[in-house]
């Protein structure tokens, strides 16, 4: 029997489990296995999530460790430590459309709805940490604070209820759990998805109407910002929310 230690994490991007496989052959290993977990941890950030599995299978082969345990079946194999490690990298930062997701496992929204709360959520995030929720820059649009790709992907929506996200939501299907899991895997997970739930209990009963209102007034970051005529991309600066948010709170 082949004794195997495995890495293992979820690649979100590729959309599936990874894993690293390593063969035990004697107690130097060991060092090189705290080794590589020590760098996953230096590069990846003390939170990430990284699960061990040590397991006897009948050789050297992931086909032989998928036969031990059925587990580890459709998990990728990755050949080594720094492939694993940018697999992962890549899905410790967080996208607008990330935060837009999980927001539609939970509310139904059009779109315009959508782009105010997810701003909101990036909003409160920045006021309350210093930190940034997610990579995308806020755009000052002629109606508001707008991420560009989450308007991209849902702009054909119009004035009607998003669907592609949230066929199942009435019946609480577990729709709601990738997604969750999504922003749970990024750099301060847990802190993030306690601040976007904060931001949903303030704000997911306002109707779009009334968020934009909101969003609008003369003291706002929006307001603050000079607009483009021709609608071209106006960065609503972080300094000017940190500053204004308070004045579009509930």
């Amino acid at each position: 029997m082949i004794t195997h230690f495995i890495f293992m994490s979820s690649s979100y991007s590729l959309g599936t489990r990874i894993a690293l496989d390593f063969i035990v052959q004697d107690e130097a290993i060991q060092i090189k296995l705290k080794n590589d977990l020590d760098k996953i941890v230096q590069k990846c950030g003390k939170d990430v999530s990284i699960s061990t599995h040590m397991i006897q299978a009948e050789d050297k082969t992931w086909k032989s460790v998928c036969k031990a345990d059925h587990f580890f079946k459709n998990v990728k194999v990755v050949e080594t430590l720094d492939e694993f490690i940018k697999l992962i990298q890549r899905d410790r930062k967080l996208e607008g459309i990330d935060v837009a997701k999980y927001i539609l496992s939970k509310i139904p929204c059009t779109q315009l709805k959508l782009q105010k709360l997810v701003y909101l959520c990036f909003a409160d995030y920045l006021c309350e940490t210093g930190k940034e929720l997610f990579t995308d820059k806020i755009y000052a649009f002629k109606y508001g604070p707008v991420v560009d790709t989450v308007y991209k992907r849902y702009k054909e929506y119009g004035y009607k209820p998003i669907e592609e996200e949230t066929k199942d939501i009435d019946s609480k299907n577990i729709q709601e759990m990738p997604s969750k899991s999504r922003i749970m895997f990024a750099e301060d997970g847990t802190e993030k998805i306690i601040s976007i739930e904060k931001t949903l209990k303030k704000y997911a009963n306002l109707t779009a109407s009334e968020l934009v209102d909101l969003t609008h007034n003369d003291d706002t970051p929006w307001a603050k910002t000079p607009k483009s005529e021709d609608n071209l991309y106006v960065t609503i600066k972080l300094d000017v929310i940190k500053k204004y948010h308070k004045n579009e709170e509930v």
